[in-house]
């Protein structure tokens, strides 16, 4: 029927043409406007003859034709002349022919007038904006059924149409301003949703991958202070969703009979990377990248982020990153730092972890763009929200978890910056040392203990720099960091027993504070009263900034910023080939892990230090550095493996 309408048409027109040239008149743009109208009109009386004919030229589907074509073109620019003769009552087919439309299927120049129509409609009629604007966010992406974004084609037609879309969107929004809040809600309503068993995965992922663009591109754009905030918002919510889909919890096991640097320090020669080669990187002793490289979620996780990662560029060549950071830092505010689901088996002995590998790596990767600014307000904020009174627990457990991994893990962060922090953190320990006269209890002072251990954590990977520096070494030294881990809470029995190890060898050899005992716990990743400290969010587990998982993200962007401990210098290096195990088990006491485990808790050291001995080995120290290089990486030193951070769930 369509067909035969459009014949009947075509030779309507050609009929006309005719006996217009025999008469010697010329068919002007208005006369084809006033034929168009006349079509329009004739619904009321009745004769929808010609209507329907009009109606059947844009259902054609046949664009290869050069006279179909250039009928289709003429009545897209004879429409948007007549636009005014136009309602949602008469001409409810015509109006779906013109929103159904995809400009994926046309040439540039019927682009150009269908979008010239489109706009017209906005701009005429208040009824039509919602309609305008859902058909151009349909044409972020190509039609549901067409594949041809796999093939080189596809992306000369991307080309063509992105730009006279996002066009198409900014003029509206400058005619109709109020559009700006319903386009937010129809770029969110119309996302495509990954988990669609009805559909091809590898379609589905380029969808997604072409809409993110989308997306990009409008907070990017000229509207993107009416608009901007909300898509990225969204951004970060469509990647949580990916993150929470990968389904770490059956990716990634750990050995909890072992502490966390040394699953860092497995053999590197059991793990290659794609091409055969040892990696330089950490990864966990149950997950390989070719794991991952399996997995279509993580994939599309990975190429979804390295899209950002590249706006984020952009955004910094264009002086425009902090106003990008401050909507990254609001979203991980109201969803990462409080969004908590526990993946630990109370009843098995392998702890099931997860990585949160969205929003805190934005971050992290904005930081290292700016650390000046971005990279200071994200430590300073996280030290806001542990030190604030007014936040609950959790929140601030959470807080000083990110901080500490993030002054441990960011390689743009000077040293200078991180004793600052540090200082920031030792001060409020002091103070809430000097304000309790309780004992020992994991429980009632989770946030005390949490910022014990992240103050130690930091150190395991910086001692030896800030050691390095006579300025930051004296600093370092003036730190009451010794009262407070002596102090009857008992932070060095409360925190993971693999942290305080490497905290206390390592401020052993650099002479910072010495202790008459101390505690080995054989390497034990946890403890009992870890995880009453830990609660059921398991926050003493905590490093959100572990290695990045994502193959091509960690390679492309993070890895250049980033400090694997596999390439830290620590303080017993010089000496360790003088030092034994045995020496530091004589030197802090030894506390055997079978009885550890029956009594369910480490004994308790010495309190009764002596001053007048502290004194005098403080005294023996040397103010000049041995290297004052500053911090070493890439050694040979140590293997590269690492266990995945544990992270609350993404929501």
């Amino acid at each position: 029927m369509g067909v035969e309408l459009t014949h009947q048409y075509t030779e309507y027109r050609a009929m006309e043409d005719q006996e217009e040239m025999e008469e010697g008149v010329i068919l002007t743009d208005w006369d084809i406007v006033y034929h168009v109208r006349d079509a329009l009109l004739s619904v009321k009386t009745g004769d929808r003859s010609s209507y329907h004919q009009l109606v059947a030229v844009l259902h054609h589907r046949d664009r290869s034709a050069p006279d179909k074509v250039a009928l289709l073109l003429t009545s897209l620019k004879a429409l948007s002349g007549a636009v005014s003769y136009i309602n949602d009552i008469d001409h409810v087919s015509l109006l779906q022919s013109i929103f159904g439309m995809s400009m994926w299927n046309c040439v540039p120049d019927v682009m150009d007038a269908l979008l010239e129509l489109v706009i017209c409609l906005a701009a005429s009629n208040g009824k039509y904006v919602d309609l305008c604007l859902d058909m151009l966010v349909n044409n972020f992406m190509p039609p549901m059924e067409s594949d041809m974004l796999r093939h080189p084609r596809g992306q000369t037609k991307k080309d063509q149409v992105l730009p006279r879309v996002h066009t198409g969107l900014e003029v509206i929004v400058d005619l109709v301003p109020l559009a700006a809040l319903k386009l937010s809600t129809t770029v969110v309503q119309k996302r495509p949703m990954f988990f669609r068993k009805d559909f091809n995965m590898d379609r589905l992922k380029v969808r997604m991958e072409i809409y993110l663009k989308n997306m990009l591109m409008l907070e990017g754009g000229a509207i993107r202070e009416f608009v901007g905030n909300s898509v990225l918002m969204e951004v970060v919510n469509m990647m949580l969703e990916l993150d929470v889909a990968i389904g770490w919890d059956e990716l990634l096991r750990d050995d909890p009979n072992k502490g966390i640097f040394t699953m860092e320090l497995e053999d590197e020669e059991e793990e290659a990377d794609d091409d055969g080669q040892a990696n330089d990187v950490e990864l966990p002793s149950t997950l390989t990248l070719r794991n991952l490289g399996k997995n279509v979620t993580a994939d599309l996780l990975d190429s979804l982020m390295i899209q950002l990662f590249e706006h984020l560029e952009a955004c910094a060549d264009k002086k425009r990153l902090s106003e990008v950071f401050e909507t990254l830092l609001s979203s991980f505010l109201a969803t990462i730092l409080n969004t908590y689901k526990s993946k630990f088996s109370q009843e098995e002995c392998c702890s099931y972890l997860f990585i949160c590998l969205c929003v805190q790596f934005a971050i992290f990767y904005a930081c290292a763009l700016d650390p000046e600014n971005c990279g200071v307000k994200f430590a300073q904020t996280l030290g806001d929200m542990f030190i604030s009174n007014g936040n609950p627990p959790v929140t601030r457990m959470s807080a000083v978890a990110y901080l500490a991994s993030y002054l441990a893990r960011g390689k743009f962060l000077s040293t200078a910056f991180v004793v600052n922090m540090l200082k920031r953190l030792v001060d409020w320990c002091l103070r809430y040392c000097e304000e309790q006269d309780r004992d020992m209890n994991p429980k009632a002072h989770q946030a005390f203990y949490s910022a014990c251990q992240g103050i130690m954590y930091v150190l395991c990977f910086h001692m030896k720099s800030i050691m390095n520096v006579p300025t930051l070494k004296s600093q370092l030294l003036l730190m009451p960091i010794e009262p407070i881990l002596r102090h009857k809470l008992g932070p060095l029995e409360v925190c993971l027993p693999s942290i305080v190890n490497e905290f206390l060898k390592q401020a052993k050899a650099a002479h910072l504070f010495t202790i008459s005992k101390a505690f080995i716990f054989e390497d034990l990743l946890e403890s009992d009263l870890s995880r009453d400290f830990g609660g059921l969010e398991r926050l003493d587990m905590f490093f959100p900034f572990d290695p990045c998982l994502l193959k091509r993200c960690d390679r492309g962007f993070i890895r250049p910023n980033f400090i694997y401990w596999n390439h830290v210098k620590t303080t017993y290096d010089d000496d360790e080939e003088d030092s034994s195990e045995e020496d530091i088990a004589d030197d802090f006491g030894v506390v055997n892990e079978e009885n550890f485990m029956e009594e369910g808790i480490a004994r308790s050291f010495d309190r009764d230090i002596d001053l007048d001995e502290f004194d005098f080995v403080m005294n023996k120290m040397s103010i000049t550095p041995k290297n004052t290089s500053g911090f070493h990486f890439g050694g040979e030193r140590m293997p590269s493996k690492i266990r995945p951070s544990t992270s609350p769930e993404s929501m």
